[in-house]
């Protein structure tokens, strides 16, 4: 706050009101509680959101937050509430909004929605929908998309700065020099000619370099040292670049898959061993590159000493009770630092294919990922030696790959490419959340039937399939995968089997086990969290002969992926991150196939162009030529989401804009082929208007409503 504003209690959990807004609609009229709860959700992130970011100070004033209605909050110290609203606040007061698999507050910009208008919130809006029946959830994830969550912390504390006190320079080392690196590469992907940094917390000739070619693009003086003007710049551009601020804000989606974030069940501890340790143990080591104060623990599957002292490190770091023990808490903070760092590291996440083949002699981030996938494998499969997870491929980790190859029918070539790293990630995921008996392969039925009162592996692997399916499909409820086969699991069963036309019965005979994993691997390798697109949204910068950097390899990786389906497409044979005359020929070919000027320059239209094509490539269903001509209106076997591209996406939206053509509905959607935002809103205003339940994913329910709409 402004000096002299008064305090609200710590920190700046309190009530406000953006302009038109919120206390002037209680005093008109009670509004239902599940509305005030949504506002005051609202109201507490977009206030820890500008601290959280450092927003105020990162622009070079003195304060954290305004006390005015035209930027953030209005309090009044000693100001008389309705007693409904002094009782909620009490109640949350320590809890705020944030997209899942994110630590942030969430910008939850909002206004009255009547007198002011604004991307986010309408105030007015959530008294219709909490008289809908919506909670306070539902209608925060109606204006700010489905994979937003409500989290509570006892983490109260007074704000603090970020800034560490004094100037870093070269030879200045430490936690705070490995903060300025990770966010100067994060800001490099939006500026490629700054290069990016080994984050190894030691101020160099090359961060000092990488901080003066910020400083020029900024208009700070350019002495390669950051003081604290040029700390809150990068602050700045870092939360600018992030979106941190925004409704848009970058952030770990929703893929409808635990992955190896899910708490194991029971706590880890000194004496405890298996691949939930290595999990954590893997975590802490990420994590210890950029703290000093967490030492590295080895990642051997053994709770020992050293583990210990790396848990309660982190606990003491985020506030957590220092224990050294692994309950939820700490699992649970683990995984969200972790994956924060990941988001800068490799967008995406590490679970997605790299995009190029992994051998003997590659060294890196990818590498120490599957090498970590390979590691916790082999804790199951006898056949497969552990290796040491470091980075470096060498025999031992090729050794490796061939024995997981040649164990699971794959070609043994000691590479590990698309099928290579799908299965072997598959098989990770299987053995990092206990479905698998030892030597077992996944998808195998158990050879007799699984009932209500069943328990063990098999009724945990098939849980876990399950669980997976329902993030899809909603009509399937989400369950524990705890091995317990009980009164949930069998509704889930039955929910299945409804869906899909099978004997309506709960129980899990070789006819419904094949189906759920056949369905889940479809799920996987389509649309799933394995085979993720590699999305990567126009930086805003014109691409030509010249042009260097990350982005023109993502170009050249985008010409050769399509090069491959199109043989008119002539791409570049090099991923190099050089714009030369392969891949202005690469470009040009693109462009004349696909109907766009030829200037061998890759602006917004090409570079959207390109993605689509992608998209529908990926998806297993080209755009290009006659394939629209063989369109049928038959459901596609899998759901359709934001993410999903080709022929099936292409004729839902078809389906969809006759339909509003026909009822003169303004419900029209670009037919791109494309899964996009718009699409999804779509979907939703069919759902409503035909009473079904509003995911805005199109399963074989909501389809063929569509189609019989026509």
């Amino acid at each position: 706050m402004r000096a002299g504003d008064s305090a609200a209690p710590s920190p700046f959990f309190a009530l406000g009101a953006k302009a038109g807004g919120f206390f002037v609609g209680l005093v008109c009229s009670p509004w239902p509680e599940q509305a005030l709860r949504a506002n005051i959700h609202a109201q507490i992130s977009l206030a820890l959101n500008r601290i959280y970011t450092e927003w105020y100070p990162s622009k070079g004033y003195s304060f954290n937050i305004t006390n005015s209605t035209s930027y953030d909050q209005y309090y009044v110290q000693g100001r008389e509430v309705f007693e409904v609203m002094q009782r909620i606040t009490d109640d949350i007061f320590n809890t705020y909004v944030r997209r899942q698999g994110n630590i942030d507050p969430y910008y939850t910009e909002y206004c009255d929605g009547k007198q002011v208008t604004c991307k986010g919130m309408k105030q007015w809006g959530t008294v219709s929908l909490a008289e809908q029946g919506k909670n306070a959830l539902q209608i925060l994830q109606y204006y700010y998309g489905s994979d937003i969550e409500i989290v509570r912390t006892n983490r109260i504390q007074a704000i603090p700065e970020s800034y560490p006190g004094t100037p870093l320079r070269r030879g200045s080392t430490g936690t705070a020099v490995r903060t300025l690196q990770r966010q100067l590469n994060r800001i490099a992907q939006d500026y490629p000619s700054f290069g990016t940094l080994n984050v190894d917390g030691v101020f160099g000739a090359a961060t000092e370099e990488v901080v003066k070619k910020f400083q020029k693009q900024f208009s700070l003086t350019q002495d390669g040292v950051v003081g604290r003007s040029t700390w809150y710049k990068i602050s700045y551009i870092y939360v600018a670049v992030k979106k941190l601020a925004e409704l848009s804000s970058e952030g770990v989606q929703n893929d409808g898959s635990p992955i190896d974030g899910v708490y194991p069940g029971t706590s880890l501890r000194v004496g405890s061993t298996g691949a939930a340790v290595e999990q954590i143990q893997f975590w802490l080591s990420e994590l210890a590159q950029f703290d000093d104060s967490i030492p590295a623990p080895a990642v051997d599957g053994i709770f020992g000493s050293g583990t210990e002292a790396a848990v309660r490190a982190f606990q003491a770091k985020y506030g957590l009770t220092v224990d050294g023990i692994v309950g939820r808490d700490t699992w649970n903070a683990l995984f969200d630092q972790y994956n924060s760092i990941q988001d800068d590291i490799n967008p995406g996440g590490g679970a997605a294919y790299p995009g190029t083949p992994l051998r003997r002699g590659d060294r890196g981030d990818d590498v120490q990922m599957a090498q970590f996938y390979l590691r916790v494998v082999a804790t199951n499969f006898s056949s497969i030696p552990l290796i040491t997870v470091d980075g470096i491929f060498g025999s031992g980790t090729e050794n490796a790959v061939r024995a997981f190859q040649s164990y699971f029918g794959l070609t043994v070539d000691g590479v590990i490419g698309p099928a290579t790293w799908n299965l072997l990630y598959e098989v990770y995921t299987d053995v990092a959340n206990d479905l698998l008996l030892p030597n077992q392969r996944p998808g195998v039925y158990p050879g007799s039937p699984l009932r209500q009162g069943s328990t063990g592996t098999a009724v945990r692997e098939i849980q876990y399939y399950l669980y997976l399916l329902s993030a899809y499909y909603n009509s399937i409820p989400p369950i524990a995968f705890d091995g317990i086969f009980g009164p949930a699991t069998t509704e889930a069963v039955k929910a299945y089997q409804q869906l899909f036309g099978l004997t309506v019965d709960g129980i899990v005979g070789p006819a419904t086990w094949n189906s759920i994993y056949a369905r889940y691997q479809r799920l996987r390798l389509a649309d799933g969290p394995v085979n993720k697109y590699y999305l990567v949204a126009w930086p805003g910068q014109l691409f030509q002969t010249g042009s260097t950097g990350q982005y023109v390899q993502y170009i050249q990786f985008l010409l050769q992926y399509i090069g491959f389906f199109y043989s008119q497409v002539q791409p570049p044979k090099a991923l190099d991150g050089i714009f030369g005359t392969e891949t202005e020929i690469g470009v040009k070919s693109f462009q004349q196939l696909f109907g766009l000027p030829q200037t061998g320059q890759v602006d917004q239209t090409t570079w959207d162009a390109m993605l689509v094509v992608y998209l529908s490539l990926a998806a297993g269903s080209p755009l290009g030529g006659t394939a629209a001509a063989a369109l049928t209106d038959q459901y596609p076997g899998y759901v359709l989401a934001l993410g999903s591209a080709g022929t099936a996406t292409l004729l839902l939206q078809q389906a969809m804009n006759q339909v509003a053509a026909r009822y003169c509905g303004d419900w029209f959607v670009p037919e791109t082929g494309v899964f996009d935002q718009t699409t999804q809103d779509g979907v939703e205003q069919f759902q409503r208007g035909l009473d079904m339940q509003v995911t805005g994913t199109v399963d074989r329910a909501t389809w063929d409503a569509i189609q019989a709409l026509q």
